[in-house]
């Protein structure tokens, strides 16, 4: 039957014919959710360190960063071209010429085709768009928007500061710039239910993405997550349900959308829980079974007016 959902490595290969991966990059950049200008801790789920690798704290350019994670991955993985994917907090959350610089150092260096740029949707606005949108005249642009879930009672308790509102009106003001649309989700939200999840999914389904990132939420140290979770008021997923979880999304999500991720990668020295979240390789293997099982792929329930 073939591969039951669309994954990144096809993606790119489809485009460029050659192995092409994603090199993180720590810019030092912070979130409205930790400055002050929305709050000074964060999401529930998120420590001080974020998503960063902490290269920016130890002093490393952004050239610097690229050039060394180059060699260790053309080695490992095979890789010819790499994307730059600015990660860590909210990227484009900066003055539109700080912005500039970090993106032009990241573009010049070789063999980087394109950007990829994780940040909020209410971090986006007509300056850092039409930026983005230039670039995308010769490189690939993908712009990441954290969304989490489709519901805003789940969004208060998150603390993201935002309503799923912003994030459709961010998807619809990048579209049709060139620019590549991905969008993150969480499983596993507290009080969240399965009926929750596949809702978050349709929801997405029906806006013009072109890509999506599946998250576990795993229990960090140091967050208001692990207060919740020793206190025993929240349960982690198990892994056999978050896999079924995953398999639920994708039969949601249309076939033409890229799959970039279906599970994080947490710092081993700081999860909490569930431990099963370190074995990435098991789990994507799970997920593959079970959509095996289920004789189910990406798509098959997707709105079929935007089954694109």
């Amino acid at each position: 039957m073939g591969a039951r959902y669309y994954d990144l490595n096809t993606y790119f290969r489809q485009r460029f014919g050659v192995r092409v991966h994603k090199l993180t990059v720590d810019a030092g950049l912070t979130c409205p959710n930790r400055d002050g200008r929305l709050g000074r801790n964060g999401c529930i789920y998120c420590n001080a360190r974020g998503s960063g690798t902490g290269a920016f704290a130890r002093g490393l350019s952004i050239t610097r960063q690229l050039e060394e994670s180059k060699q260790a991955v053309a080695k490992r993985f095979k890789a010819k071209k790499f994307m730059a994917y600015f990660q860590s907090f909210s990227n484009t959350y900066a003055p539109i010429d700080h912005l500039r610089r970090l993106y032009d150092e990241a573009l010049a260096v070789e063999d980087v085709i394109g950007l990829s740029i994780g940040t909020r949707p209410d971090c986006v606005d007509e300056p850092v768009l039409a930026l983005l949108q230039a670039y995308a005249r010769e490189r690939l642009i993908w712009i990441e928007y954290g969304l989490q879930s489709a519901h805003d009672p789940t969004l208060a308790l998150i603390r993201r500061g935002h309503h799923a509102a912003a994030f459709e009106q961010a998807v619809y003001a990048t579209a049709g710039r060139g620019i590549q649309i991905c969008a993150h989700i969480i499983l596993g939200l507290p009080g969240e239910t399965a009926a929750h999840m596949r809702a978050t999914a349709d929801y997405l389904a029906r806006l013009p993405l072109d890509g999506v990132k599946v998250h576990l939420l795993y229990v960090i140290a140091g967050t208001p997550m692990e207060t919740l979770y020793r206190t025993g008021r929240y349960r982690c997923l198990a892994q056999d349900e978050y896999a079924e979880l995953v398999c639920d999304v994708l039969e949601r999500l249309p076939a033409s959308m890229v799959i970039q991720r279906l599970t994080g990668d947490p710092h081993r020295e700081e999860l909490l829980a569930p431990q099963w979240a370190l074995q990435k390789t098991g789990t994507l293997d799970l997920i593959k079974r079970k959509l095996e099982q289920r004789d189910t792929r990406q798509g098959i329930r997707a709105p079929a007016q935007l089954a694109r």
